[in-house]
């Protein structure tokens, strides 16, 4: 486990957490229209930003059930990319991007 500056924007969210790195962990994990199973087995809270790292939304869902709100959210014309922090502890999960 380290600390890592996940949300570096000169706004109020400005933020760094714990995240849980891996022993056998080479590269970060890269994925395009899906989720880790670490993701998708636990209660995820879901953040919004715009362009300038305001948050302008969020949700709270089990992992299984955050597409549609990945869609909602990436509907929204203000929205830059999501935040996935994992509910129960906070720590930072995932930086979610359009594809």
């Amino acid at each position: 486990m380290l600390n890592y500056e996940h949300q570096p924007a000169d706004t109020p969210y400005r933020s760094q957490h714990a995240i849980f790195v891996g022993e056998q962990s080479r590269q970060p994990l890269d994925l395009v229209d899906d989720l880790p199973e670490a993701i998708l087995t636990r209660p995820i809270s879901l953040r919004a930003f715009d362009a300038t790292g305001e948050m302008v939304d969020a949700d709270l869902a089990a992992g299984s059930e955050l597409r549609p709100i990945i869609t909602r959210f990436f509907d929204r014309p203000d929205v830059a990319y999501l935040h996935a922090h994992y509910a129960r502890r906070g720590c930072y999960a995932a930086k979610i991007v359009r594809a």
